[in-house]
C-alpha cells in the first residue's frame, strides 16, 4: 500500500469479489425474471423479527408487492450488471447493500427469531447475508470499478473536465 493506494495484488482480488458478488445478483435477478410465478410474497409472509410487520402487510397489499416483485427482480438483475461491468460501482454497492439489509432484516438471525424458510445451516447474526453486505462494503470504499471496470473509462471522461473557477 502506497499513498492509501492499494497495489494491484489486492485490487485484483476485491475485483474478483465485485465480480463473483455481481454474478449472484445477476443470476438471482435472472433466475426470478425467467420464473413466471415468482413472488416475493412467500418470503415477506414468513417474516421474522422486529420489522415483520411491516413485511407482511407489504405482502398482504397487492398493489405494494407488485411493485415489490418488480423492484426486487430488475434491481438484482441491474445492480449485478453494474458489479460484473464495473460501472458505477459505487452506486451498484449501495444498492446492493439495500437489498441485502432489507433480506436480512425480513428474517434476521437473532437469537429468539426462527428461520421459517429452510437454510442450508444455521446462524447466529452473522449469516451469508452479512458476509455478502461486507463483500460489498470492501467493493465500495475501495472503488475496484477504476481499477478493472467500465468506471475508468467514465471517470476518465468526467475527470478530464475543466473545473470553473469560482471567484
Amino acid at each position: 500500500m502506497q499513498d492509501g493506494k492499494l497495489s494491484s495484488g489486492p485490487m485484483v482480488a476485491i475485483t474478483v469479489l465485485r465480480i463473483a458478488v455481481g454474478w449472484h445478483f445477476l443470476y438471482e435477478g435472472i433466475a426470478k425474471l425467467t420464473s413466471p410465478s415468482w413472488s416475493a410474497a412467500g418470503y415477506l409472509k414468513q417474516a421474522r423479527g422486529p420489522f415483520a410487520g411491516l413485511f407482511k402487510w407489504l405482502a398482504s397489499e397487492p398493489n405494494l408487492l407488485a411493485n415489490a416483485d418488480l423492484i426486487t427482480m430488475w434491481g438484482l438483475t441491474l445492480v449485478g450488471m453494474l458489479l460484473i461491468l464495473g460501472l458505477f460501482t459505487r452506486l451498484a454497492s449501495l444498492g446492493g447493500i439495500g437489498f441485502i439489509v432489507l433480506f436480512y432484516l425480513c428474517n434476521p438471525p437473532f437469537i429468539g427469531y426462527f428461520y421459517s424458510i429452510p437454510t442450508e445451516g444455521s446462524y447466529l447474526i452473522v449469516n451469508k447475508n452479512l458476509v455478502e453486505l461486507c463483500a460489498l462494503v470492501v467493493v465500495l470504499v475501495t472503488g475496484s470499478g477504476r481499477f478493472a471496470g467500465l468506471d475508468r473509462i467514465v471517470h476518465g471522461l468526467v475527470g478530464r473536465r475543466p473545473r470553473i473557477a469560482t471567484a
